[in-house]
């Protein structure tokens, strides 16, 4: 058994794939599934669409290898993080759809809990901001919201659980309730420090802990996949939410390391080490991928709007058919030529946390074309990162002697070479495009591998990535200056 099998649920789709030992993927399936939005700011998902969609993928691409269950050494799970699920513990129904990370109905609730002076506790013990991002006030929603739910909750009659652990519950048929530290990590009700659910802010919520599941480590023993799903269990070994897990795939595993992920938004994570940094820049303090006993931290931070940016020019705008070709026109020019697009579609997030932000186009005059407009969407994407690291470096300057000497890159915009020539350049930074972009899912196969022996050490992990592309910087520092500055200039003005 050289294979591992990695589910992928993600916000729009659900993948599966299959790789050896090596980390070269065998196989690849994948199935969307439907977006519900009930009201302006609500995002929904039918949680057993997440389910079938994920199992359909996973029979898809154990065919699609001419592979069998017995052939699959141990599987991971990386998922979309902080979209929140309730069920019944003893049927195994939802008791209302999935809230979505995306989902801002909260918001008046955050605010309620930043009047009772809940701001300070909230980030020391979780290293999160109060925000509705994160899964604490969607499970709230779900108590007060549903009939009956609040009181079935502290019967210990109901289940609460991140993506990942309604596909556990699933896969073991309700044999194991249980997430890894990742996951438990952007709750906003878990403590990086402890280790354990915050009973002070549980009470602060009025969340029973009955709901709660188990936390293990990111490599660790989840379970199996139940006889009735295959006729070979296959063991559950690895699990993280999508962003740790592309950083463990991105082998970024001590401190200093960065990495980012440009897909609808950008994630970018910096490993370090065993040290939890709080942010003074707009930053949140998040656990790694844990492998062992000794836990790891991480900084974050989000952009909310990085590849949709180009969605928007080709659906919106219709400036071309496919996103691709976003590359092709904005080469026409050398220079975006003083425009400026600042994408603040849903305000800002990282390292700004501007809600009431709106987009704008800026530096318009007769001579701006489409093929500067798209320069300037390629731009922002880049410069929206590039403001995520500086934030970084302020926040570990002067307590830790680390250097960031490269920045690792993922998803599927980081194809496109000039949108990372200018994160190059705009950073002064080579920038390290991996052989394969698949390192969300790389990642969670890893953990699975390394919990059963197929690999030793983490260090061995370094191996399995092989570079496809190093982008060195072509500009100077003060046109990267001058850009940032205009930027900057540019989200003053977008409110």
């Amino acid at each position: 058994m050289k294979h591992l099998l990695a589910l992928d649920q993600g916000t729009s789709s659900s993948r599966a794939l299959v790789f050896d030992t090596a980390g070269r993927t065998l196989a690849m399936a994948q199935q969307e599934f439907e977006q519900i939005f009930p009201q302006p700011g609500w995002v929904e998902h039918d949680p057993q669409a997440l389910w079938s969609s994920q199992w359909t993928t996973v029979k898809r691409a154990l065919q699609q290898a001419g592979l069998q269950a017995r052939d699959i050494a141990a599987m991971g799970i990386t998922n979309q993080r902080e979209t929140t699920l309730v069920w019944d513990r003893r049927s195994g129904q939802p008791i209302y759809n999935a809230i979505v990370w995306q989902d801002r109905r909260t918001l008046g609730l955050c605010d309620e809990l930043r009047t009772q002076g809940l701001e300070q506790l909230v980030e020391q013990r979780t290293g999160l901001r109060i925000d509705a991002y994160f899964s604490a006030t969607k499970l709230r929603w779900l108590l007060d919201h549903v009939p009956g739910a609040q009181a079935r909750a502290e019967a210990g009659e109901l289940a609460f659980g991140t993506v990942d652990s309604w596909l556990i519950w699933q896969l073991t048929q309700g044999q194991r309730h249980a997430t890894d530290v990742s996951n438990a990590s952007r709750t906003m009700l878990w403590n990086i420090h402890s280790g354990r659910w915050d009973s002070e802010l549980m009470a602060a919520l009025r969340i029973p802990a009955s709901l709660m599941p188990e936390v293990l480590p990111s490599s660790a023993d989840f379970g199996a996949v139940a006889p009735g799903w295959l006729d070979h269990p296959i063991p559950i070994a690895g699990v993280a939410g999508d962003q740790q897990a592309a950083l463990f795939g991105q082998a970024c595993q001590q401190a200093g390391q960065v990495k980012n992920t440009y897909g609808t938004g950008c994630f970018m994570l910096m490993h370090t080490g065993g040290q939890a940094f709080g942010s003074q820049n707009g930053l949140i303090t998040t656990r790694a991928a844990q492998v062992g006993s000794q836990p790891a931290f991480a900084l974050e931070g989000s952009v909310f709007i990085g590849g949709a940016v180009v969605q928007w020019m080709r659906d919106q705008l219709q400036a071309f058919s496919h996103s691709a070709d976003i590359e092709a026109l904005a080469s026409q020019v050398s220079d975006s030529a003083g425009v400026v697009l600042v994408p603040a579609f849903a305000g800002l997030g990282a390292p700004y946390w501007r809600a009431q932000a709106r987009g704008s186009l800026q530096g318009l005059t007769r001579g701006s074309s489409l093929a500067h407009i798209a320069r300037a969407a390629l731009e922002c994407i880049a410069l929206q990162s590039t403001a995520l690291l500086q934030a970084m470096q302020r926040d570990i300057a002067g307590r830790q002697p680390w250097q960031v000497n490269e920045l690792r890159v993922d998803g599927g915009a980081c194809v496109n070479n000039l949108l990372m020539q200018i994160q190059a350049d705009l950073l002064g930074l080579p920038v390290v495009r991996p052989s394969t972009v698949e390192t969300t899912a790389l990642g969670a196969a890893l953990l699975a591998g390394l919990q059963i022996g197929l690999y030793s050490d983490p260090a061995e992990l370094k191996d399995r990535l092989g570079i496809e592309r190093i982008f060195e910087p072509q500009r100077s520092r003060d046109w990267a200056h001058g850009l940032m500055a205009q930027w900057e200039l540019a989200v003053e003005r977008s409110g």
